[in-house]
């Protein structure tokens, strides 16, 4: 009986420990699934991509769910059909609007939800400007005479009205008093953030627009106040610097090594010679001819010719994130010149020996 009892126990043993292995597999196996679907869910609620660009978006009455998600996977709105109406079913979100929205890629699926929820209203009579990365303040006010009823006049008598300046000033940490002087042709040249804006009609103020380029600008620099704080140049500097990069570069490639190539040459003292800057002190466009006379002018922006100036008095175009970047987290390299092909390619070169047999080629 003894033995009978010592072999039952014994296989109750054996058969107990391979219970809890298939279960110690099983929990291994299901937690792992689990957390493979958690993290495959979470990760098709994400933004599709940091693109802020809007697009419109009509949702007609009686669309399903299935056919919503269609039509934002269509647009690139989403990363999945199938999790986005997964994420309609768990949330509860019944009460979808059918209207006309604005959605950007940048939202993700909670917010473009939430928006579907509250019914965003499209507003047909909305201006949307784009000012692209590079432009300079007279083909702003060129673009703001064109989509608002503001004239290009207004928009400079009011760059000309310096306690308004002044007011900006005080509102943005990265303005400076340096910016009223009377021989930089616009204060704001340079500060005014390239991007797509919204506004809600064509009577939209000049100021509005202006301040609203402006908070776009202070987002984007408010991450650089570390470097400022250490840069032995002021953010005057660095954002003139910051534009001649913009309206000499193609890319963010050629951008990181022309910053270098300016920089070096402001330690040892040498001037920039940029062709930008004899197009802006001239007040000409990089369409437009360039002649000698245009080279060799004398005001306070051109650093090429007779009497150079080493660094332009203010910005001389609207710089981007990429050009921004570059100056503010400069790369070291050894270049002092750089020209650039028929193909906008760009050669950088250390010395000037080497820069004139590139130029040759």
């Amino acid at each position: 009986m003894k033995v009978r009892k010592k072999e039952s126990n014994l296989f109750f043993k054996v058969v107990m420990k391979k219970y809890r292995n298939w279960m110690l597999i099983f929990l291994i196996v299901f937690g792992g699934g689990l957390l493979l679907l958690t993290g495959y869910y979470t990760y098709n609620l994400k933004p599709v991509s940091n693109n802020d660009t809007l697009k419109k978006i009509v949702i007609e009455p009686g669309s399903s769910t299935k056919k919503i998600a269609k039509v934002l996977k269509d647009n690139k709105l989403i990363r999945n059909e199938n999790i986005f109406v997964l994420y309609i079913k768990l949330c509860g979100k019944t009460s979808l609007k059918a209207t006309t929205y604005e959605f950007s890629e940048n939202m993700g699926v909670k917010k473009i939800v939430s928006m579907l929820e509250k019914g965003n209203t499209y507003n047909e009579n909305e201006v949307r400007i784009t000012f692209k990365e590079g432009i300079n303040m007279r083909t702003v006010a060129s673009l703001i005479e064109k989509y608002t009823n503001n004239s290009k006049d207004l928009v400079f008598s009011t760059l000309k009205d310096k306690v308004y300046i002044k007011e900006l000033i005080e509102k943005y940490w990265f303005l400076d008093d340096v910016i009223l002087d009377r021989d930089i042709y616009y204060p704001l040249e340079g500060y005014l953030f390239p991007n797509t804006y919204s506004f809600m009609d064509s009577d939209v103020s000049v100021k509005e627009i202006f301040e609203k380029m402006l908070d776009q600008m202070e987002k984007k620099l408010n991450k650089y106040k570390k470097q400022i704080e250490k840069s032995k140049y002021s953010i005057h500097e660095l954002m003139t610097l910051a534009s001649v990069v913009q309206s000499e570069g193609y890319n963010e490639e050629d951008f990181k090594n022309i910053a270098s190539v300016f920089y070096n040459r402001l330690k040892t003292g040498i001037p920039l010679e940029s062709c930008v800057t004899s197009y802006y002190g001239v007040k000409k466009d990089m369409t437009d001819e360039l002649l000698q006379k245009d080279i060799n002018a004398e005001n306070p922006y051109n650093t090429r010719g007779n009497n150079p100036v080493k660094m332009p008095i203010g910005p001389i175009s609207m710089p981007g994130d990429k050009a921004l970047d570059a100056t503010f987290n400069p790369i070291e390299t050894s270049y002092y010149f750089f020209v650039s092909d028929k193909n906008n390619k760009l050669y950088f070169t250390k010395t000037l020996k080497e820069h004139e047999q590139t130029i040759n080629k």
